[in-house]
């Protein structure tokens, strides 16, 4: 059974139709690229899929059975989170208070409750492990690299038992060791059963790990179909409309 399931999705903004009839399935710790050139209706499906949209036609299914989000929280609670292109971290604050932002756990009795700071690190800890990331729980963020950024982000997602990780442009402005780290983030996630939807300009990540690839134009799909059975000359094409189908 598939965990996502979108059928003839649409989502119209007055007279601008920015998805039309989108419909495809995303298995557990599965691996999809989704690609487009700019305004072809990826980040608009993405906020469907996340809870942020409402779409004016269609029906999403998790594990087979209609959901209904109207806001984010709807949809976390499905178990699908987004890391989007900025992460939202805070500089100022240690790897292990990022991860644990906003559910943060407490010690003390009746009204005074501090931090657990020994829990923090040690969960977060655990998480980079998980990931097989070199992030340490008590660094600063401000002092980490692109790669181990995205680490803190992803461990986020881990600490909330997400399925389903959206990823905007995950290797963007980083350099090509912190490219492999995140690529490494991505396969870990996939080994333990969680799918991923990533959103990418480049080409050669995307067939480095994704078992599909997904293709929009003008918010249409144009093509879904597995990596090895396409190429990056096609996946061009399809962009930018040399090739009308795949």
């Amino acid at each position: 059974m598939s965990l996502l399931e979108l059928r003839g999705i649409s989502k119209h903004f007055g007279a601008i139709h920015a998805l039309n009839d989108v419909t495809f399935s995303l298995e557990p710790g599965q691996v999809v690229g989704l690609m487009g050139d700019n305004g072809a209706g990826k980040s608009t499906l993405v906020k469907v899929i996340a809870g942020n949209f409402p779409p004016s036609h269609g029906e999403i299914r998790i594990d087979g059975k209609p959901v209904h989000f109207s806001k984010p929280v709807d949809a976390r609670a499905q178990g699908i989170e987004v890391v989007y292109q900025d992460l939202a971290l805070c500089d100022n604050l240690t790897a292990a208070a990022n991860v644990f932002l906003g559910r943060e756990p407490r010690i003390g009795f009746g009204p005074i409750r501090i931090l657990d700071h020994a829990t923090m690190y040690r969960r977060a800890g655990e998480l980079f492990k998980e990931l097989k990331s070199e992030t340490r729980p008590r660094d600063l963020v401000r002092q980490m690299s692109g790669g181990q950024r995205q680490a803190v982000a992803i461990a986020r997602t881990r600490l909330s038992d997400a399925r389903l990780v959206i990823m905007d442009e995950p290797t963007a402005a980083i350099s090509v060791r912190q490219v492999a780290e995140v690529l490494g983030l991505i396969r870990r996630l996939s080994e333990h059963g969680i799918a991923v939807i990533l959103i990418s300009h480049r080409m050669p990540d995307v067939f480095d790990v994704a078992q599909r690839v997904v293709v929009m134009r003008r918010g249409r799909k144009v093509a879904d179909k597995s990596t090895a059975a396409s190429s990056p000359e096609e996946v061009t094409g399809l962009i930018t409309g040399a090739i009308t189908t795949a």
